[in-house]
């Protein structure tokens, strides 16, 4: 194997007849497998590196060489710093935001100012963090005894790639990689009252079960008025800019660019009004109406009828208790209306502005390609009289002006109806909400640490394969995360983090884009529920990828876990506890992943789909994992071997997890490194448990226990490893007192 060479340390002889450990060598050489173009961007994300070399025997008596290796990643701390600055972008965008929501009645506004108060607090805790971290230059790997550090707690633990390279005799060369990582947890913050999937299914029944001191948003509702909100905040600047472009073009008299700046207008345009259809805004007009003093409106409402005035149409269906909301018979509801209408009537104007004035250019066709509803309107057009050639400008001012006149007094009411259904989600539990919200970001920075790990290896080493590429911006990656947490005492916490932490990265999607520097760090944008990560990849590796990625289109992941605890603890749980949790947990992501297969078979091409049926048979192993997790069998490690195989044969991105990735984690990656050389490269079936306890005893992680607890042996005690199913316990002289 290549990579010998570049060993600096003595050769351990190997017997195949005497069945010595089959370590040929260490080594500190980085990875040299992939293309020699491509190191600088992957040496940007991994650190440190730990090299084994080994070779083993096939079933002929042939050789097989094995390089494998351990990363740390700068991503580790990088990602956790970008995250906790958006989050007090946000916080403080959405603090001034409440300030800003406008006179309010006794009650409410004291609930504002208390909400605020404990608000400030959060974003002064979160800036403190970010300063703690920021002095952790270079650092690139946070151990398990760290796991309990406040200032370290939104950083993974022990976050690593694991990787093997195969060079065996009769198959080409092979890669498999595992991103192993602590369970992403809130192990500062305990779990003494349980984790993320408990706590909030707690705290949201008991907030719609609570009196009438707030109005109750159902959390897709709270979502969405979020959503409706950073909608806002994106496009009324666009808009502006995309008005004063169609101004310079009009100052330049050039029909074309005129066409163009109208085309782009109105798209965005477009996106800007459909984002108030949603009857969330009205109903929530109608709420802040009513925590005003007196419930007055500025302009008095138009005439209306009796009926009309006593009995709204239509009730508001965000609203579970709708007797929470008075409705007050001087509340004008078609005023919102009117003034939402304004903004499609003012494109309307311009539209038919700019089609008179090239029409009298004589430099159209046929026109600028209509209003927003398809055609113009004919009383907008009639009025319009088409002015001299030179005055362009200057009759496209004033309906700029007006437009944007429109879109403010939108934009404003509609952001203080929306700020006040987020005031309730925070007025009902203060602190509880925010320390909620903090547990939340704990986790999901853990979690989307390893994630962004994890898609950069799996792009760095799949850039040349065509059908990954394809699968990429076709149909998104499945990420596939094996949990090996109990379901007993505080791991049952742990546990309950992780399902949520590794549910939410499904409002994370990734866009590639071009390095202008040498700096090719991802770049995090968004806000919460909804994140976009920026891949920067070199001039040269960029230019290689498939249109539709090089124009920015957003790439998505489908994340899943499988758990099955398999510790002493475990043994508990499953004689006198409770394992619905991980029972659940397992139902729920198989119905996840048989949905991925279906859209992955849906929407690659048929001669795709025909070449990759002939290569694999999913069906039959979604059959038997589903089979697996229905028999409901003790520690049925089957599980987890089931849905690797899946994650690996559908091109996925591969975790391995337990308490703090060090012990067994250790024994997993091994077992599954070892297992894939005997199903997949012809290991010699009696060399199997032998090369299982070389790589524990010799390779990359017990160098992983020694980084972490400074100590060559895993922490486990003589009761778990009765525990332990069979292949998963380590050989003998290498463990030791159980980690705590």
């Amino acid at each position: 194997m290549g990579e010998i060479e570049d060993g600096e340390a003595d050769h351990i002889t190997t017997d195949v007849q005497g069945q010595k450990c089959a370590l040929v060598c260490e080594c500190t050489a980085p990875e040299s497998v992939s293309r020699k173009d491509n190191l600088p961007f992957l040496n940007a994300v991994l650190k440190n590196p730990v090299c084994k070399l080994y070779r083993f025997p096939t079933s002929d008596n042939k050789w097989m060489r094995i390089r494998e290796q351990m990363s740390e990643s700068v991503l580790s701390f990088h990602i956790p710093k970008e995250l906790i600055s958006l989050h007090i972008k946000e916080d403080l965008c959405r603090n001034q935001e409440l300030k800003e929501l406008g006179e309010l009645s006794p009650h409410w506004d004291n609930l504002r100012k208390n909400v605020l108060t404990h608000c400030d607090q959060m974003v002064n805790m979160y800036q403190d963090i970010l300063t703690e971290l920021s002095k952790e230059t270079g650092s690139s790997f946070k151990s398990s005894s760290s796991k309990g550090e406040k200032t370290l707690e939104f950083v993974p633990i022990n976050l690593h790639l694991q990787r093997m390279h195969v060079h065996s005799p009769h198959l080409k060369d092979a890669l498999y990689d595992v991103i192993t990582v602590g369970a992403p947890a809130a192990h500062f913050q305990g779990f003494k009252n349980g984790g993320l999937r408990k706590l909030l299914h707690r705290f949201e029944t008991e907030r719609r079960n609570t009196g009438y001191q707030f109005i109750y948003y159902s959390p897709e509702n709270t979502a969405k008025a979020k959503e409706v909100l950073s909608n806002i905040n994106q496009l009324q600047p666009l808009i502006a800019t995309h008005a004063d472009l169609l101004l310079n073009s009009a100052s330049q008299h050039s029909p074309d660019s005129l066409k163009n700046s109208l085309k782009m207008l109105s798209e965005k345009t477009e996106l800007f009004v459909h984002a108030f259809k949603d009857q969330l805004v009205r109903s929530a007009l109608l709420a802040l109406y009513t925590a005003r003093p007196g419930g007055v409106l500025k302009k008095p409402p138009s005439p209306k009828s009796s009926t009309e005035e006593s009995c709204p149409q239509d009730p508001p269906p965000p609203m579970k208790r709708q007797d929470s909301i008075p409705h007050h018979s001087d509340y004008d509801e078609e005023e919102w209306d009117r003034v939402w209408a304004n903004v499609g009537k003012s494109l309307n104007c311009i539209i038919a502005m700019v089609d008179k004035l090239i029409e009298r250019d004589g430099g159209s066709e046929g026109g600028s390609g209509g209003s927003r509803d398809g055609e113009t309107d004919p009383s907008v057009a009639d009025a319009i009289i088409a002015p001299p050639k030179e005055d362009w400008y200057e009759q496209l001012y004033p309906l700029i002006l007006t437009l944007k006149d429109c879109m403010g007094e939108v934009v404003n009411r509609a952001k203080q109806s929306l700020t006040f259904v987020l005031l309730q989600e925070l007025a009902y539990s203060l602190p509880q909400c925010l320390m909620l919200t903090l547990r939340r970001d704990i986790v999901f920075s853990q979690a989307l640490a390893g994630l962004v790990c994890g898609f950069i290896i799996k792009l760095h080493t799949s850039l040349h394969d065509p059908g990954f590429l394809q699968q990429l911006h076709t149909v998104g990656l499945i990420v596939q995360y094996e949990g090996l947490l109990s379901t007993y005492s505080d791991e049952i916490g742990m546990l309950e983090d992780m399902a949520v932490g590794i549910s939410d990265l499904k409002k994370v999607a990734f866009k590639i884009i071009e390095a202008k520097s040498n700096d090719v760090l991802p770049v995090i944008t968004g806000r919460r529920d909804h994140y976009v990560v920026e891949v920067k990849l070199p001039a040269r590796m960029f230019e290689s990828l498939p249109l539709q990625i090089k124009e920015g289109q957003l790439l998505h992941v489908y994340p899943v876990l499988f758990n099955i605890g398999i510790n002493e603890q475990q043994t508990l749980a499953e004689r006198f506890g409770d394992v619905s949790l991980q029972e659940s947990i397992n139902q729920e992501n198989f119905e996840l992943l048989k949905e991925y297969y279906t859209i992955f078979m849906e929407k690659m091409p048929p001669d795709y789909i025909s070449h990759f049926q002939e290569q694999n048979d999913i069906k039959d192993l979604l059959e038997n994992l589903h089979q697996n997790i229905q028999a409901k069998k003790r520690k049925n490690v089957e599980i987890m071997w089931l849905a690797a195989t899946i994650c690996r044969k559908l091109n996925g991105i591969r975790f391995t997890c337990c308490k703090s990735a060090k012990d067994r984690t250790s024994m997993s990656v091994t077992l599954e490194q070892c297992s894939i050389l005997r199903d997949e490269h012809q290991l010699h079936k009696d060399f199997f448990i032998r090369a299982l306890d070389c790589m524990r005893r010799e390779g990359c992680r017990i160098e992983n226990v020694l980084k972490n607890i400074k100590c060559r042996k895993y922490a486990f005690n003589m009761l778990q490893l009765m525990a332990f199913p069979k292949y998963y316990r380590p050989p003998e002289g290498t463990y030791g007192k159980a980690d705590t």
